[in-house]
């Protein structure tokens, strides 16, 4: 069906297929629905997507710390941190992270407006690791000042298909959504935004399933997909990161190896404390599914 919409996007279509405005030789079309070749399909209006809203949820959180002006939680793969894209009121709204944080701290900062209450910085949907996340508006914005001026220090484990030739490294090229894919970015357009990522390689793997490198990650800036955009440009695509050219399955001659995330995570992350200025450290280790991940290639 997308086919014959040129200016239709797939997203568009499961909508129109959720709000019931497509019909199939005149009955309902489901999402499900298999065409065998000579239906007759019919769009019947056009679509109204569900409004984006923040809602407290009782989901699980690990909090990391808490006090009176913010909180650190390490995020899992999986988890969105706000409202955003989807067909339904459910892929829309729900399961988000900042759900999560209005049905624990309930007070949350408004100085990212209603869909992002406490929202400093993000992390993408399949990365997991440290956020910190700010309960007044004065905590927000001197947590967002130190973001500005580059004084939080970030740091995260990336696991890329290939062996990284030189121990450390800078990569400084800009970055821009791409023209065709709208849901990447890219390297290879000029006047993008300026952006710094720093490597340094943990640990080099030489498995049945090829070669790996374990590296530590820290960035300057705070774009869009830059670890996973930065990383791809040289050839090294994190590990489950189709997206960016990782292949959905490894193999070996005993068999298959799949990551159903990226291995990305944010393991740790500094910063001055908002209000008394002290200077606060926190660290997450690697959770299970990434840490079994790299036994397996050992393995």
């Amino acid at each position: 069906m997308v086919a014959h919409l040129p200016e239709t996007s797939r997203a568009r279509v499961q909508q129109l297929i959720a709000q019931q405005m497509v019909l199939v030789d005149d009955s309902t079309a489901k999402a499900s629905l298999r065409l065998r070749g000579g239906e007759r399909i019919a769009v019947i209006g056009s679509t109204s997507p569900p409004p984006l809203r923040a809602m407290a949820e009782n989901i699980p959180l690990d909090i990391v710390f808490e006090d009176d002006d913010l909180a650190v939680v390490n995020k899992p793969a999986g988890m969105t941190v706000h409202a955003g894209a989807g067909a339904t009121e459910e892929e829309r709204n729900r399961g988000t992270l900042v759900n999560a944080l209005l049905h624990h701290f309930g007070q949350l900062s408004a100085v990212g407006g209603e869909l992002r209450p406490g929202i400093v910085h993000r992390l993408d949907k399949a990365t997991s690791g440290l956020l910190v996340v700010a309960k007044s508006d004065e905590a927000h914005r001197r947590l967002a000042s130190q973001f500005v001026r580059r004084q939080v220090k970030k740091k995260y484990l990336a696991l890329v298909h290939g062996w990284v030739k030189q121990d450390r490294g800078t990569i400084s090229t800009s970055i821009s959504r791409d023209r065709v894919r709208r849901t990447r970015m890219t390297t290879l357009r000029s006047g993008g935004r300026e952006a710094i990522t720093h490597y340094t390689v943990d640990r080099r793997l030489d498995s049945p399933y090829g070669k790996f490198t374990l590296l530590e990650v820290q960035i300057d800036t705070g774009r869009t997909h830059q670890i996973r955009v930065h990383l791809a440009s040289l050839r090294l695509p994190i590990v489950g990161d189709t997206l960016y050219g990782a292949p959905r399955e490894i193999r070996s001659k005993a068999g298959g190896l799949a990551l159903p995330r990226n291995f990305l995570h944010a393991a740790a992350l500094q910063f001055q404390h908002p209000r008394t200025g002290e200077h606060l450290s926190f660290a997450a280790p690697l959770p299970t599914e990434l840490a079994n991940f790299v036994q397996s290639l050992d393995g």
